[in-house]
């Protein structure tokens, strides 16, 4: 740690004179940090290269550094940071329950303000997921590409970005209807919202789908917000607060509108995301943050409304997205699924992030892969039928290189699982 500062009492800290760009880091968060180290072991990047700089800690004096005025924002200090997962495997084993989510979104945010931006990829990709239209416009651009099978030509070509990004996107479906999905039956249990996000209305349709057919056979009307957009994430991660706070002002108004008993998330990225709008300035964000809800946790806590389930055998693998089990710390899924007839579930007992992390798996594509396989490896021998997961970036990320590999396995989200489950079942 000699070569990274250490907190210093606060009120002895000089501040740069002139614009700041860390003037509002939150460095009462950062000193709560010890620097004990129990984080290390537990933080994915820092197992790899064994480097202070990527650890929780060595990144969190980085960040006090920069908000002292004691580093420079470039070099060394800039590509540690940015070569975080923002996992937040290091929050739960935290003695002393270091908000480091908070803590890397605001150093970068100060990056941001310091002029650093991220590559001409994320950009372009920022481009297009930020609003409805130009997501639609996307689209058809992907489907014009796979129909006339300039797709397949691009994933043909040399390592590079394009080929890349041509190796990730399938051939999209068609999103959900605006408005309201209503139950068969004459009586509603409930009146929710479900959120699309913005690279899984074409990517991850089957996912949505398979939500509102969730839940609509558990009695609630499912409302799709025409209005609704990207939730901000990666806007969030890159540094970007004004264009995340612009995205959670839309979405919050989005859904204002409707009395909804809950708003459902299907991608654990965006769920925890829209949970985080709780620390915006936003009128009614707490409120809006407080109804989000994981739409597998949220049919674990309604399940008396489902029928009774059933499944061609299987045998499963759950995989608990860092996203889910870090952020939202919501949990319920597995055994739901061990409850249904026909599946053998086991929970994936490799913990580390799987390196995808929204647009960190193009950014960073090396170390992507490597987690990624690291977590592949773990299977071992007996790879299973279906490998569940409630991620989005997870799923396209893994499902990659499950291909690479030659492994035959369905990768899903669990919502589609307990969905064909419910086609099964007896009574319907």
């Amino acid at each position: 740690m000699n070569d990274l500062p250490m907190s210093k009492n606060t009120s002895d800290i000089r501040r740069t004179k002139g614009p700041d760009a860390f003037s509002d880091f939150p460095l009462v968060d950062a000193d709560q940090c010890v620097k004990c180290g129990l984080c290390l072991p537990h933080c994915p990047t820092y197992t790899l290269s064994l480097h202070e700089g990527d650890s929780p800690r060595g990144r969190i004096a980085l960040m006090q550094g920069l908000a002292q005025g004691v580093i420079e924002p470039h070099g060394n200090a800039v590509s540690h940071l940015d070569g975080c997962l923002v996992c937040r495997a290091c929050e739960p084993v935290c003695p002393a329950q270091v908000p480091y989510g908070r803590l890397i979104d605001a150093g970068r945010n100060g990056l941001w303000r310091s002029g650093h931006r991220p590559g001409r990829l994320w950009r372009l990709l920022a481009f297009f997921r930020r609003t409805p239209g130009r997501i639609a416009w996307l689209t058809g651009v992907i489907r014009l590409a796979h129909g006339t099978g300039l797709a397949a030509l691009v994933a043909r070509l040399p390592a590079g970005r394009l080929k890349r990004v041509a190796e990730f996107i399938g051939r999209p479906g068609i999103p959900p209807a605006d408005g309201a999905h209503r139950p068969a039956g004459a009586t509603t249990t409930g009146h929710v919202a479900l959120f699309l996000g913005c690279i899984a209305r074409p990517l991850d349709h089957s996912v949505l789908h398979a939500a509102i057919r969730v839940l609509t056979t558990m009695g609630f009307v499912v409302d799709v917000s025409r209005k609704q957009g990207c939730c901000g994430a990666m806007d969030a991660h890159a540094g970007d607060a004004q264009t995340l706070r612009a995205l959670a002002r839309n979405n919050i108004d989005a859904f204002a509108a409707g009395e909804h008993d809950a708003v459902i998330s299907t991608a654990s990225g965006c769920g925890v995301q829209l949970q985080d709008y709780r620390e915006l300035p936003l009128k009614d964000a707490s409120k809006f943050a407080a109804r989000v809800h994981d739409v597998m946790s949220f049919a674990v806590a309604h399940a008396q409304h489902l029928p009774p389930l059933r499944h061609p055998p299987a045998r499963v693998v759950m995989h608990l997205p860092c996203t889910l089990k870090n952020g939202m710390r919501e949990r319920g899924a597995l055994q739901m699924l061990q409850g249904i007839d026909g599946l053998q579930v086991e929970q994936l007992q490799h913990g580390d992030c799987c390196g995808a992390a929204g647009s960190y798996l193009f950014e960073h594509p090396g170390t992507a892969d490597r987690l990624g396989n690291r977590l592949l490896d773990s299977l071992g021998q007996d790879i299973p039928d279906v490998f569940v997961t409630s991620n989005i970036g997870c799923a396209l990320h893994l499902r990659r290189l499950a291909r690479e590999r030659g492994l035959r396995m369905k990768i899903a989200h669990p919502i589609e699982m307990l969905a064909d489950s419910v086609v099964h079942s007896p009574d319907n």
